[in-house]
C-alpha cells in the first residue's frame, strides 16, 4: 500500500510539471535547455515513473522559471 501511495505521488508531481510547462509554452526539450535535466528523464517524471530528488525540483523550477514550492503545489 505504501508504495501505492507514492506512485500516485509522483503521477501528481508529474501531472502538476507538465501542467507548468504547458502554461509555459516550453517543449520537453525546450525545459531541458533551461536546466540541466535530460528531456527524456524530463518525460519520465512527468509520467510517475522517475523517484525524483529535492535538487531535480529545485533544477526543473529553475528551468521553469517557478518557485520549487509551485512543482509541489497538487
Amino acid at each position: 500500500m505504501v508504495g501505492k501511495d507514492y506512485t500516485s505521488i509522483q503521477k501528481q508531481f508529474g501531472d502538476n510539471l507538465q501542467k507548468i510547462r504547458h502554461n509555459k509554452g516550453l517543449s520537453l526539450r525546450a525545459l531541458a535547455a533551461n536546466c540541466e535535466i535530460d528531456d527524456s528523464k524530463i518525460s519520465k517524471i512527468e509520467n510517475g515513473k522517475f523517484n525524483i530528488k529535492l535538487s531535480t525540483i529545485i533544477e526543473l523550477a529553475k528551468g521553469l522559471e517557478v518557485k520549487p514550492a509551485d512543482l509541489l503545489d497538487f
